[in-house]
């Protein structure tokens, strides 16, 4: 997304928010805590992703794949189904504006 003309949008990490709230989307993210923990890092599982810092538009993309079907998972697909297009930007916008502990492993 281009954000020459909504620089409003862009976060202290310079990723554009995309149309999310992130104060809204931290609201909807309670449920979220129960498998990605309460700050997005501390998954249940380790096969469960950390959300926090992911890129924005990667998070909205994956919300939007499980609720139409193209990205399968018994978890997220009904998790997602509930889900607005704007409750999924306010989602992504508040999991990439955390503080991420990704780490590549070589």
């Amino acid at each position: 997304m281009d954000c020459d003309d909504c620089r409003s949008r862009i976060g202290r990490d310079g990723q554009c928010r995309g149309g999310g709230d992130v104060a809204k989307g931290k609201e909807k993210a309670a449920i979220c805590s129960a498998c990605h923990g309460p700050d997005g890092n501390t998954p249940l599982a380790p096969d469960y992703p950390r959300l926090a810092g992911q890129p924005n538009d990667y998070l909205e993309k994956a919300l939007r794949d499980y609720k139409s079907g193209k990205r399968k998972n018994p978890l997220m697909g009904p998790q997602a189904q509930n889900l607005s297009k704007q409750d999924m930007k306010d989602l992504a916008a508040y999991f990439a504006s955390l503080s991420g502990d990704l780490k590549v492993k070589y």
